[in-house]
């Protein structure tokens, strides 16, 4: 089976908590996640390792309760290029956000699925 999108590997899956610290204290304390570093980030985040190179990533919920689109529930899949991936998704028609870099440097793209859902794409 041909990959046009060069997927690598599933990344990290991001839940979009109410409350940040509350919902990390239950992933270290009750799962015993271990804690991972995170990037200089502007709003509330805190990272969990899922092992085998596989993360969770809390984010906090605006105050109003909407959705934050990127920053919401979605999952990401690693890819190996990040430019191949694009045209295959330019190619498709498909709408998306231009790639765009983490406070890390690391390089993202994020589309929806037919029901909006989130899916980022990200060469580490």
């Amino acid at each position: 089976m041909d990959n046009k999108l060069s997927i690598k590997a599933f990344n990290h899956v991001a839940l979009q908590v109410s409350n940040v610290e509350r919902s990390a204290d239950f992933y270290a304390n009750v799962l015993d996640l271990p804690e991972i570093p995170i990037p200089d980030f502007d709003y509330p985040v805190r990272w969990f390792s899922l092992g085998a190179n596989r993360e969770l990533h809390l984010i906090g919920r605006e105050e109003n309760g909407t959705s934050t689109g990127i920053r919401g529930n979605h999952f990401c899949l690693e890819v190996t290029d990040i430019l191949q991936a694009e045209k295959h998704i330019k190619d498709s028609g498909t709408e998306y956000m231009p790639i765009k870099l983490r406070p890390d440097g690391v390089k993202q793209l994020f589309l929806t699925d037919p029901d909006g859902h989130y899916i980022e794409l990200c060469e580490m």
